[in-house]
């Protein structure tokens, strides 16, 4: 692709292309090798058009176990958020089959009242497999959306459990979307994906599990206060909120008090400290891939790859000692 073809298609993506901005992330979740190169000078092109704080999105990354409505609060969250006058884009990260590969892509019918509006923009995504929830290439796509002039991206996880974390290396504030009822007191207490989130959201409040929903909301407040204080919270974060997606109870509540976060890390300098970590871990992530993709491209690495791996099948040497011998490889 000539250099004029990608200014004019990162300047499509500037001035909202709706087609553009999805040809764009088609192009950024390519494994094509020519197709990386094209990706890669075309977040080069957005980032040298203008100042980029101009165009920063709030990025808010949700989580939660299957079940416990994500879609449907998205869409309902969203709704409300479009209807203040606000553009929307969904980045959906749907599980891939361990067989197939393939992934249902579903999240635009479930969301069919979001996908419709026109400040709203989805994006199903493969997770291609993937730990921690993400797909490998979200965070190249809210640079994306936010060259597109997005003011909100919601960042919708794979949904797995406690180990669900990485959403929040790409993310400015954390929800955890938790079911009514969904387990003692304990639950609340448990490390991981806890400790990382600003908001635990207790979906469902409405109906029969009203009552249910607002123990179980007291139970993680109470667990949230165990917790150790981290530097990026004001007082009184993280918390623990009550929520309905489907009566759209507790939206504006959440969303006033997600505003009021953003804007004292704002002001204590730890939102854009937040944002320059997050671009130093990226970098990193970026580096241990390409290092690991050197096994399959490079011949004499892949010999030894493979040498070592038949080696361990048979039983002649140990994982660790032929993970060795391969590194050993690649320092030469």
């Amino acid at each position: 692709m000539s250099a004029q073809t990608i200014t004019e298609r990162a300047q499509s993506v500037l001035d909202g292309d709706r087609r553009a901005l999805a040809r764009a992330i088609t192009l950024i979740e390519s494994a094509k090798p020519s197709h990386r190169v094209e990706a890669l000078a075309l977040l080069d092109a957005l980032r040298a058009a203008g100042p980029q704080p101009a165009r920063q999105a709030l990025r808010i990354g949700l989580s939660g176990t299957p079940g416990v409505g994500k879609s449907t609060f998205i869409e309902s969250f969203g709704m409300m958020l479009v209807g203040q006058g606000l553009r929307v884009a969904v980045l959906a990260v749907d599980p891939s089959s361990t067989r197939s590969g393939g992934s249902i892509l579903g999240d635009k019918t479930r969301m069919n009242l979001l996908a419709r509006e026109a400040n709203a923009y989805i994006r199903p995504t493969p997770s291609s497999n993937r730990l921690g929830g993400v797909a490998r290439r979200t965070r190249e796509a809210t640079i994306l959306c936010e060259a597109a002039g997005f003011d909100i991206i919601l960042i919708e996880t794979v949904g797995v459990g406690q180990s669900e974390t990485m959403v929040a290396g790409i993310s400015d504030v954390f929800l955890l979307l938790m079911a009514p009822a969904g387990g003692d007191e304990l639950q609340g207490v448990k490390r991981g994906i806890m400790e990382i989130a600003d908001m635990i959201v207790v979906n469902k409040a409405d109906g029969d599990l009203k009552p249910a929903a607002t123990r179980t909301c007291a139970d993680y407040a109470g667990a949230l206060m165990l917790l150790r204080k981290r530097e990026q919270d004001p007082e009184g974060f993280p918390k623990a909120m009550l929520a309905s997606a489907i009566e759209e109870n507790g939206l504006d509540a959440i969303w006033a008090e997600v505003q009021a976060l953003i804007a004292w890390r704002k002001s204590a300098g730890i939102w854009q400290k937040n944002r320059t970590a997050q671009a130093a871990a990226w970098f990193r992530e970026e580096v241990e891939a390409g290092l690991l993709a050197r096994l399959t491209e490079d011949f004499t690495l892949k010999s030894a790859f493979e040498r070592e791996m038949d080696a361990v099948q048979r039983g002649e040497s140990t994982p660790s000692a032929a993970a060795a011998t391969v590194l050993g490889a690649l320092k030469d």
